[in-house]
């Protein structure tokens, strides 16, 4: 005999998970920066702009309330833009925060790979400067984006940094692949920031090493939020999260050096990250997260 119960719960998660099919992703690039539509909704800008500390994503919109899940510069640690990659105390430089004279990361060939399908695809070159100094380091990044389904837009991003010269990086929490989230879907106003273990706040999973870590709230009739995901092939994985209740979530491995002073490349070394950033609609349960990191980390393996 069908057990109806069952049968209704696996048409809802069919309608809210299965792949949009017939998606059209576009991007087009204006001048310093690169907007992506999802059939025809705007989801996220990549602005590389010269006069930026360094290339991010702003906004960064909901699947269902089209508005950023993420903040830029706004009252409480107003330095952090979005969904971004930076360091800080690198070579005695400041990649991270404070005035371009500290240091930059400057974007020297973005562009569009692929769009008009499925999936968008960016490809950029960075180098890292700063008045006075040689540039320690430059990085190459792939961005694909896809929409999986009616309730995720997906961001894969791979960055391989190259040591130009030897460089030290002493601990520090400004490192590496970050979110600011919005403040409505903060903890502090409400919101739930948990990780794969199922520690919440910032009390539980500060400094804890966890593979991925999810922020969501509610922001009218809808939940929403964004996950970040560890890919197993990173050094240190799965490294540990600086987090914070304002909103704030990065695995950030060189707050944490082996050595309790500072995480050291020798020239010519290349730290090759790969992160997911999901941006969802619903819960942590609701949107699948555990089971689509469990999809994740067998990619390239």
């Amino acid at each position: 005999m069908i057990n109806m119960k069952v049968v209704k719960i696996i048409l809802i998660l069919m309608i809210c998970f299965t792949s949009v099919k017939g998606s059209k992703l576009t991007a087009v690039k204006i001048g310093s920066k690169i907007n992506v539509t999802i059939n025809g909704n705007f989801f996220t800008s990549y602005i590389f702009s010269s006069d930026e500390k360094y290339p991010f994503f702003y906004p960064v919109n909901g699947p269902l309330s089209g508005g950023s899940v993420t903040s830029m510069r706004n009252g409480e640690y107003p330095h952090h833009s979005s969904l971004f990659f930076g360091c800080d105390l690198l070579n005695g430089g400041n990649y991270w925060q404070e005035g371009p004279d500290r240091g930059r990361i400057i974007s020297v060939n973005a562009e569009i790979l692929k769009d008009g399908a499925d999936t968008v695809v960016i490809k950029d070159e960075c180098i890292w400067i700063r008045p006075g100094a040689l540039s320690p380091i430059k990085d190459s990044r792939l961005i694909t984006i896809t929409a999986p389904s009616s309730s995720i837009n997906q961001i894969d991003e791979e960055i391989a940094m190259e040591m130009l010269m030897d460089v030290s990086i002493f601990k520090t929490n400004h490192s590496l692949f970050s979110a600011r989230m919005a403040a409505d879907l903060s903890v502090k106003n409400g919101g739930t920031m948990i990780n794969a273990e199922g520690d919440r706040s910032e009390k539980e999973t500060f400094g804890k090493r966890s593979p991925w870590m999810d922020y969501y709230g509610r922001r009218g009739d809808f939940t929403e939020g964004l996950a970040i995901f560890q890919h197993p092939s990173n050094p240190g994985f799965p490294s540990p999260w600086f987090t914070r209740d304002y909103g704030f979530i990065s695995p950030t491995p060189m707050f944490w050096p082996e050595n309790g002073v500072e995480t050291f490349f020798k020239k010519g070394e290349i730290l090759r990250l790969k992160y997911r950033v999901l941006v969802h609609g619903g819960s942590v349960k609701e949107a699948k997260i555990k089971e689509l990191y469990e999809t994740y980390k067998q990619l390239n393996e």
